[in-house]
């Protein structure tokens, strides 16, 4: 294991804790959600059931536990009057559960205790740690939700066996936002047949997604040619089918993370207007616009520059 998987396993190790720590504090493995008559799963389930009426497969989909435990959430609820199942007014082969006035009763309760102790967790914080706080769960939250929505999928190094692959990702896509060749953009580079060999070099790299042999996208570093120092975000790329997923800023950040190790100064990158997401992201990431391009990428049609300094990473 080099220096760079080391830091990172520490560094999941370290969110691994947090998050073990944080829900052993919330009290969310306890038996009972605090002195209220529910488990935190039933009193996951209320929750959602005060704001509308499910079935138990939406139920689960909401929750993001398997439709058994959902069923078995229900059915506790059920037993103790908080819940009805009824049949679905729309397919009457399912059901749909909706809280019961009990089960009103009782979300006032939870809802109150619940509201009390994060109102305590809130006073042993000032007022910009809070902001600071809600910005992160919500970075956070999203973290985990494209973690999820990217498993099956693998990241790695491209291969000589993908050079065809990416090509055609490269071309697909390129058409689809009319980034044709004639227009001086990277689907004209002449290498592009033969990336794996491009990026060989010790200061480059290039990854790929794949799923079940698959190439479905990718993104690579190289050095800036004629500027010491500093390296460039080339060749990002994804087919419709992946996009959406976070995999762009996953491997920006990979990108940038190698970058740095490298010891290159800043990142470099040339875009077009039609790209309105990838600018978005880029802008996100701390990249700044730039008034004129650097280096001779070939690209002219690239009217969109930008530069993020690495050393403050």
């Amino acid at each position: 294991m080099n220096q760079a998987q080391s830091n990172s396993y520490n560094s999941a190790f370290q969110l691994r804790r947090l998050s073990r720590q944080l829900i052993r504090q919330l009290g969310l493995l306890d038996a009972a959600c605090g002195n209220q008559p529910l488990s935190p799963v039933q009193a996951h389930t209320l929750i959602e059931l005060g704001e509308s009426c499910y079935s138990i497969k939406k139920l689960a989909e909401i929750l993001n536990i398997d439709k058994s435990n959902a069923s078995r959430a229900v059915s506790q609820l059920v037993e103790k009057g908080f819940a009805k199942s009824q049949s679905n007014p729309r397919d009457n082969r399912s059901l749909v559960v909706q809280i019961t006035p009990k089960g009103k009763k009782q979300l006032i309760k939870l809802n109150e205790q619940q509201n009390q102790l994060f109102t305590e967790i809130r006073a042993q914080l000032p007022q910009e740690h809070i902001e600071e706080l809600e910005i992160s769960l919500v970075r956070y939250n999203k973290a985990v939700i494209q973690s999820k929505s990217q498993q099956g999928y693998c990241l790695r190094s491209i291969e000589a066996r993908d050079n065809a692959q990416i090509a055609q990702v490269i071309r697909q896509v390129s058409a689809e936002y009319g980034l044709t060749a004639d227009k001086g953009y990277g689907v004209a580079d002449k290498t592009l047949d033969s990336l794996a060999e491009v990026y060989q070099a010790h200061n480059a790299h290039y990854w790929v997604i794949e799923f079940e042999g698959e190439i479905l996208g990718g993104a690579g570093i190289a050095p800036l040619a004629g500027h010491q120092g500093l390296c460039e975000l080339q060749k990002m790329y994804f087919l419709p089918r992946v996009r959406g997923k976070g995999f762009a800023k996953r491997l920006a950040l990979q990108g940038l993370r190698f970058a740095s190790e490298q010891g290159y100064e800043s990142c470099y990158l040339e875009t077009t207007a039609n790209l309105i997401e990838a600018i978005k992201l880029y802008e996100s990431l701390g990249f700044e616009h730039l008034d004129a391009p650097l280096g001779d990428t070939g690209h002219d049609a690239c009217e969109i520059t930008m530069l993020k300094s690495l050393s403050a990473r």
